[in-house]
Parts: C-alpha cells; sequence; structure tokens
C-alpha cells in the first residue's frame, strides 16, 4: 500500500515521502496516529507541488545567504571595550556583542551563526568565521580596542 508521510517516521521516512509499506501497518500503526494518508492521485499531486515549492523556497534563501556572505567577506568591523592593566579583557567578546556590531552597520546576523574558536580576552584584531547555512560561510575581521 502506498501512502505519503505527514511526519518524520523513523525507519520509514521523511515528512512528504511516498512509500511503499504493508496494509497493517499503514492502517494499525501510521493512520491511527495521523502520521501518514493514503497516496490518492490528488495527494500525490500536493505532495508534489509542495516538494516543488519546498526547492524553490531553498534555492531562494540559500541565494541570498550567498549574497549575504558576499557583503560581509572582509567586512571589518571595531569593538570598543572596556580594559585592564597589559590589554586584558573585563570577560570577553561574545557573538552577541559582534552580532550587534554588525546591526548597527546594516547587517543583520543571527549571534548563533558568528563562530568564535576560542574566547577573545585581549586586544587585537581576530579572523572571525559566520556560517550563515549549509555550505555557505564567510570570514569577517573583528578589531577589539581599549574604550
Amino acid at each position: 500500500m502506498k501512502v505519503i508521510l505527514k511526519a518524520d517516521v523513523k525507519g520509514s521516512g521523511k515528512k512528504g515521502d511516498v512509500i511503499e509499506v504493508s496494509e497493517g501497518y499503514a492502517k494499525n500503526f501510521l493512520f491511527k496516529k495521523d502520521l501518514a494518508g493514503p497516496a490518492t492521485a490528488s495527494s500525490l499531486n500536493e505532495a508534489m507541488q509542495k516538494k516543488q515549492a519546498q526547492a524553490f523556497h531553498k534555492a531562494e534563501e540559500l541565494k541570498s545567504m550567498q549574497a549575504l556572505a558576499a557583503s560581509l567577506k572582509g567586512k571589518k568591523i571595531t569593538l570598543a571595550i572596556k580594559t585592564g592593566e597589559n590589554g586584558k579583557l573585563f570577560g570577553s567578546v561574545t557573538s552577541a556583542q559582534i552580532a550587534q556590531e554588525l546591526a548597527a552597520a546594516g547587517i543583520e546576523v543571527d549571534k548563533k551563526k558568528i563562530l568564535l574558536k576560542e574566547p577573545i580576552k585581549n586586544l587585537g584584531t581576530y579572523q572571525i568565521n559566520i556560517r550563515l547555512m549549509e555550505k555557505v560561510e564567510t570570514e569577517i575581521t573583528v578589531e577589539v580596542v581599549a574604550a
């Protein structure tokens, strides 16, 4: 029996997949738990349209993220941080502070996408990686100066 999955089912497939299962498994498990629906001609067509729409939206998102990565590449931001003796910072520079400085420059980047290899605890210039999405990364320069 062919069914269209309404949710991810471990060992069977992902949401939107059309799979072949036994009739008992479909009726007693998948349909009862509302994890799948029967694969009729109209539901197959609807599932295909949804997949095409998802692929289109993913391609558009990828294009916009690549444009953002291109605009960020080589960008330099300066953070003025309170310091103690010998150029040691009070605390460390966080990804949230870098995201806030980028937002002030007119570029919105989620702080979770900014990858710090180790905490920034001294004055200086650092190369910071930003992973906007899978396979889309860029690098910016962050200069930490005394306030």
